[in-house]
């Protein structure tokens, strides 16, 4: 039985002539092979990076995420003037957040939306206007809307009865009258290729359908709340606007029946909008799928005989994902005999799931490529994956590495700017990579890289003067 047969390998992936394309969709516009058959990225060599940072390496092309985020703005702004209301752009900080990215979509025009006390600060230290806040979250402590009331916050997205009464205590203390979405289950999930439009009640976030009627009637009696709109979010990694429309339908329902008590500004769709991890990735340009949303609401709206209100999303993978590479360096290689006698071949590279919690967590799929050089080899199936103790430390469940990978290559993981830096963890006692953002030829730390020492400093047993470790990379 051949390899392309074989349950080892999904049945997406197909065994290339040679392994060194880097995919268009999938790597930063700018990387490229150079004559010696490295990678650059934003005009930096992967040695380069590798020397004065170390690796592993969260690396970052600035104008992709510019580039992301204009193109995302346009697409909505375009999609809301055909239907005379105005779109609001929320960049959805949970995919990668710092000072630094934050600067970067408010310049190119988005919002920001957070869902903790931690992300609001950075948000605010990056220089976000309180008013162009959203604040997410099931369970916000007093402490989180005490700050976000006193900051002016542009809206806070209710998701519980209890909550309602909470935030509107903490307003009133205040003086000050807060805005609200109330968050929605409309029972629609998105997927990939499908979605579901029953179901999915069962889950933490927001109110049924008929919850979220009584809570705004609620939120209505209180002077110091004002209820704005309704919000819902359907899923992620969504490669079109089907589900939407499933969804608008439902939300418009509501919508509909809730003017009654009032004028409604604003409806928020929520984001989730993918991108492309391996070669066979489609998504749907950003374009179409702005219009789609906005058209189906549009619609609904009409058959109901209602002004549309404005639309508010909240992309974040799509924003910065396609924007990040890891970089690492390989340490072992060997090639084992797996199911139905077929070969695969383990490459280990100094991170892991410490960094990318994503394959463990969801199952997602991720390319590689070797980056240091091009190889004539014959690809073989390969497994990428960690140095932490636990079999699960995958990086890349499948792909076909050069025959001749070796220890010391340079191996890059692409389409890494969402999740998996929110998501890094100090798992084995590994200090999380600093991240580095390049541009022009240019690259500079945004996030400085954590050392061992870093954490034994919060280990109270013992003497901060007793480590010795030393420093995961530059840290400049």
């Amino acid at each position: 039985m051949s390899a392309s047969h074989s349950a080892l390998v999904p049945e997406w992936l197909t065994a290339p002539a040679e392994a060194n394309e880097l995919v268009a969709p999938v790597w930063p516009a700018s990387a490229r092979r150079i004559d010696d058959g490295s990678v650059e990225i934003g005009g930096v060599s992967v040695f380069d990076l590798r020397d004065r940072f170390g690796t592993p390496l969260y690396v970052l092309d600035e104008d992709e995420v510019r580039a992301h985020a204009r193109r995302a703005r346009a697409a909505f702004d375009a999609a809301a003037e055909r239907h005379g209301i105005r779109a609001r752009v929320y960049y959805a900080g949970k995919a990668f957040l710092s000072t630094e990215v934050v600067r970067w979509v408010v310049d190119e025009g988005l919002s920001v939306d957070v869902c903790t006390l931690g992300e609001l600060e950075v948000a605010l230290a990056g220089g976000a206007e309180s008013a162009r806040l959203g604040f997410h979250g099931n369970n916000k402590s007093v402490r989180e809307l005490e700050r976000a009331v006193e900051v002016g916050i542009g809206s806070v997205v209710v998701d519980s009865p209890i909550e309602i009464e909470r935030l509107a205590a903490v307003a009133e203390r205040r003086g000050a009258v807060q805005s609200v979405l109330v968050r929605v289950r409309t029972g629609v999930h998105a997927e990939t290729h499908a979605f579901l439009a029953t179901a999915h009640e069962d889950q933490k976030f927001g109110f049924s359908l008929e919850g979220a009627a009584e809570a705004v009637a609620r939120i209505r009696e209180l002077p110091s709340l004002r209820f704005v709109g309704l919000h819902a979010h359907i899923g992620s990694q969504i490669f079109d606007s089907s589900g939407f429309r499933e969804s608008a339908a439902r939300l418009v329902d509501l919508h509909a029946d809730l003017l009654a008590g009032g004028e409604i500004p604003l409806l928020n769709v929520g984001g989730g909008f993918g991108i492309s991890y391996t070669s066979v990735d489609d998504p749907k340009p950003i374009e179409e799928i702005a219009d789609g949303i906005l058209d189906a609401i549009a619609d609904e709206c009409a058959v109901r005989g209602i002004p549309m209100p404005d639309v508010a999303t909240e992309p974040g993978r799509v924003i910065v994902g396609q924007a990040g590479v890891t970089l690492y360096e390989v340490g072992t290689v060997k090639t084992v005999t797996a199911a139905e006698g077929l070969e695969r071949t383990y490459v280990s590279v100094d991170g892991g799931m410490s960094d990318n919690a994503r394959p463990a967590l969801y199952g997602a799929d991720f390319s590689a490529r070797v980056v240091s050089r091009t190889s004539s080899a014959t690809p073989a199936l390969s497994r990428v994956v960690g140095h932490h103790c636990e079999s699960g430390d995958i990086v890349v469940d499948a792909e076909y590495l050069p025959g001749d990978v070796t220890p010391g290559d340079l191996l890059a993981v692409p389409a890494t700017g969402a999740y998996c830096f929110s998501l890094a963890s100090n798992y084995n006692y590994t200090p999380r990579p600093p991240v580095v953002a390049v541009r022009g030829g240019e690259a500079r730390v945004i996030v400085r890289g954590e050392t061992v020492a870093d954490l034994l400093a919060r280990d109270a047993g013992i003497s901060a003067s007793a480590s010795t470790a030393t420093p995961h990379g530059d840290t400049e």
